[in-house]
C-alpha cells in the first residue's frame, strides 16, 4: 500500500476551473473521503489521482514517485465506479479473474487469488452465477472482487454505494470499513453522503467549488468547521446560525445580542463587524433561567430524541432534545448554550474566528 501525496493540484475545462490548488497528504493505509456536493470537484480529483484525468498543474506522489503525467496503467491502483462497470457477457469468476488473467498469469495462480477474494468477501457460493441474476449488493461485492485480485497500492471509489438502496448501503458501509481494516489498504474515496463519510473515513477532505473548506478527522470537522459551509453541509439537523453586528474585546467570554449575554469561546483579539453565533443542535438547551428566548414552532420525534425548532430574533434555531421532555407550538421558552461548543463565523467571509484554525481569533474552549 501507499501514501498519496497531492501538492497544489488543479484542473481546468476551458474557462471554467473544475480543482483549484488543492493540496493534501493520504497516510499509508488510511481509509480517506473527499466529500462534497455535486459539482465540487472531488470525483474531478479523484479521475486525476486515477490517471483518466491528467492535471493542468500540480503533482500527484504515490508512494513516493510522481505520477502526474503518467497514464492509469502505470499507477498501479484499482478503481471502483458507481455502476459496477462489470462485464454482463462473463460470470462472477470471470469477472473477478479477468485482470490477471489479461496479464498472462498462470491458471493455477489466478484460481488461488480468486478463491482468497471470494471467501474475504463472501461470495463463494456465487462464482458460476451469471451478473445479470445478482441483486446490487452481490455486484458490488463482485466490484470490489476485481479490484482487491490484483493487490494495487491503492484503491480509488467514486460512491461505489450510490446505486444501493439504503438498507444495503448502511450494511456494505459496514463490510467495506471492515475489508480496509483487515487488508490495510489506502482508499480514497469519493461520496456526497457526509453521514457515509463520517461514519467509515479516518480523515475527510469536504470541497466546494473546485475549493477545499476543511481537511481533518470526522470529529475535528463536526466540533470545529472551519467555514460556515461546512458547518452546514456536516451535521443533521446543521448547525443553527443566528447572525449579529457586535465586537469581541479581547478576552471576552461572552457577546451581548440585544442586552442578552450569550456564551463564546474565550477571545484573543477584538473583531469588529456581522458575526454569526454558530451551535449545533444538540448542544442547544431548553431552560426557563435563559434569558435568550424563542418561540417554538414544530417539533418532531425521532425516538429517543426530539428535534424542535424555534424562532428568536436572529435567526431559526433547532435543538435536539429528549422525547420526554415536553414543549407546546407556540409557547416562548429561554435556550442556553455552552460556549465551549460554539463557533463565531465572520459573517462577511464565512470563516470560522478561532485560532485553533489558524484562521482567525478564537479558541474553541
Amino acid at each position: 500500500m501507499a501514501e498519496i501525496k497531492i501538492a497544489n493540484l488543479k484542473k481546468e475545462f476551458g474557462n471554467f476551473t473544475a480543482v483549484q490548488s488543492s493540496s493534501f497528504t493520504i497516510e499509508d493505509g488510511e481509509f480517506f473521503m473527499l466529500l462534497g456536493p455535486s459539482g465540487c470537484g472531488k470525483t474531478t480529483t479523484l479521475r486525476m489521482i486515477a490517471g483518466l484525468e491528467l492535471p493542468t498543474s500540480g503533482e500527484i506522489f504515490i508512494d513516493g514517485e510522481e505520477v502526474g503525467q503518467k497514464p492509469a496503467s502505470e499507477r498501479d491502483i484499482a478503481f471502483v465506479f458507481q455502476m459496477f462497470a462489470l462485464y454482463p457477457h462473463m460470470n462472477v469468476r470471470r469477472n473477478i479473474s479477468y485482470p490477471l488473467t489479461s496479464q498472462g498469469m498462470k491458471r493455477a495462480e489466478v484460481q488461488e487469488k480468486v478463491a482468497e477474494v471470494s471467501r474475504i468477501l463472501g461470495i463463494e457460493n456465487i462464482l458460476d452465477r451469471p451478473i445479470s441474476s445478482l441483486s446490487g449488493g452481490d455486484r458490488q461485492r463482485v466490484a470490489l472482487g476485481r479490484a482487491i485480485v490484483r493487490h494495487p497500492k491503492c484503491f480509488l471509489m467514486d460512491e461505489p454505494l450510490g446505486a444501493l438502496d439504503a438498507e444495503f448501503r448502511e450494511r456494505m458501509a459496514e463490510e467495506l470499513r471492515s475489508l480496509h481494516d483487515r487488508m490495510g489498504a489506502t482508499t480514497v474515496y469519493v461520496t456526497h453522503d457526509q453521514l457515509e463519510a463520517m461514519q467509515m473515513g479516518d480523515k475527510i477532505v469536504v470541497m466546494n467549488h473546485g475549493v477545499i473548506e476543511q481537511f481533518g478527522t470526522p470529529q475535528d470537522i463536526y466540533d470545529k468547521p472551519a467555514t460556515m459551509f461546512v458547518a452546514d453541509f456536516i451535521g443533521s439537523p446543521p448547525m443553527n446560525f443566528l447572525t449579529f453586528d457586535g465586537t469581541l474585546e479581547q478576552t471576552s467570554q461572552e457577546i451581548r445580542l440585544d442586552g442578552k449575554s450569550l456564551p463564546i469561546p474565550i477571545a484573543r483579539e477584538g473583531f469588529k463587524g456581522a458575526m454569526v453565533y454558530g451551535v449545533r443542535p444538540e448542544h442547544v438547551q431548553l431552560s426557563d433561567q435563559a434569558d435568550y428566548r424563542g418561540e417554538v414552532v414544530a417539533a418532531e420525534y425521532l425516538g429517543t430524541t426530539q428535534i424542535v425548532t424555534l424562532t428568536t430574533e436572529h435567526g431559526d434555531v433547532k435543538a435536539r432534545i429528549p422525547s420526554d421532555q415536553t414543549t407546546r407550538v407556540g409557547e416562548t421558552v429561554g435556550l442556553s448554550f455552552n460556549g465551549r461548543t460554539v463557533t463565531l463565523f465572520d459573517a462577511k467571509a464565512g470563516r470560522a474566528l478561532h485560532s485553533a484554525l489558524n484562521e482567525g481569533i478564537l479558541a474553541n474552549g
